[in-house]
């Protein structure tokens, strides 16, 4: 009983890790390209890693941290750019073919020898290069701070610090979410996704709008990056491999495409659940005869499988995810 206590206490605790807030704010950078504007991109895992490589490299060159954010957004709109200017006239699965290359090519620029003086190649930057300047930001004093059964230190890399500023960021990005996607140009979105040829009919360039579209969701997805690498580090495998734009997307499914709140709760839920299994098996491995036929190496590859599953059966019986609407994706990918 004490270990089932342990292993959901800890699950639970994923519901405030500053992971869950990296990936919910990928989602909702996400949750703009397909939720609202019907964009498939499979991309978002590069628009992440290129936004953490901006961060850590510019704090790592002796940059002040404004600087470094400033530089973080701008790879990732300069990434939008350079994807959507040649790509957004392709539409369905030639999209997704494309954006997914991309990040592949992303994430072979990171491990690429060429640039290792500044990426640190395939180890990826290791924290210690960056960490200092952010936590340096903290207001909390020296010391840990029990919350209940969570308890963390108040600054550095798994802090309360960085949890504040992690999900007080995901607050500010579901308000402007919201108040965008409420705005004129926001139906403009909502149109597009709908029926992109009676948009255009009305006179609205929908080129430049799903550009607009992609850039500022791809910013989004870049800050995604940073909060994801602030209590970890960079490393091109783990943040711009395929693994994390499934992610993303499961998350997104999850919760409800073309909602608010549905990133948040996807990721909350996803990363609560996640845990509780991994945790879980590796525990009866360990301790039971569930050992003789699943190693504690396994487990890792146990858990991505079922998160494939996972994503199918969302797929199949649930579209529309938690809070979302089934009608609002009745829409043709574009």
């Amino acid at each position: 009983m004490d270990e089932f206590l342990r292993i959901l206490t800890q699950s639970l605790g994923e519901i405030l890790a500053p992971t869950t807030a990296a990936m919910a704010i990928a989602a909702i950078g996400l949750n703009l390209h397909f939720g609202y504007t019907g964009l498939l991109n499979m991309g978002q895992a590069g628009f992440m890693l290129l936004g953490a490589y901006g961060f850590g490299i510019t704090l790592t060159l002796g940059g002040p941290i404004w600087l470094a954010f400033l530089i973080a957004v701008a790879a990732g709109v300069m990434f939008a750019l350079l994807l959507g200017m040649p790509t957004l006239q392709l539409r369905g699965d030639y999209l997704a073919i494309v954006t997914i290359s991309a990040a592949e090519i992303v994430r072979w620029f990171g491990r690429s020898t060429l640039w290792q003086e500044w990426t640190g190649g395939a180890s990826g930057l290791q924290g210690r290069y960056f960490k200092d300047p952010f936590h340096a930001l903290s207001f909390l004093p020296e010391g840990r701070f029990a919350l209940g059964p969570f308890e963390y230190i108040n600054t550095g890399s798994d802090s309360w610090f960085t949890r504040i500023f992690a999900w007080g960021l995901v607050a500010l990005l579901l308000l402007f979410v919201w108040l965008i996607t409420r705005s004129p140009w926001g139906r403009v979105l909502k149109g597009i996704r709908e029926d992109e040829d009676a948009v255009r009919a009305l006179g609205k360039n929908v080129y430049s709008y799903k550009l607009q579209a992609l850039v500022i969701g791809g910013a989004i997805g870049a800050l995604g990056g940073v909060v994801y690498a602030i209590p970890t580090a960079i490393s091109p495998d783990a943040m711009g491999g395929r693994t994390m734009t499934f992610f993303v997307w499961t998350i997104l499914l999850l919760g409800g495409a073309a909602t608010v709140f549905g990133p948040v709760l996807g990721s909350m839920i996803f990363f609560t659940a996640y845990m509780f299994m991994r945790t879980g098996m590796r525990t009866l491995s360990e301790d039971t005869a569930l050992g003789n036929f699943i190693s504690t190496t396994q487990v890792e590859f146990i858990g991505g499988m079922l998160v494939g599953i996972t994503l199918m059966c969302l797929v199949i019986f649930r579209p529309q995810g938690i809070l979302g609407n089934k009608k609002e994706l009745a829409f043709n990918v574009r």
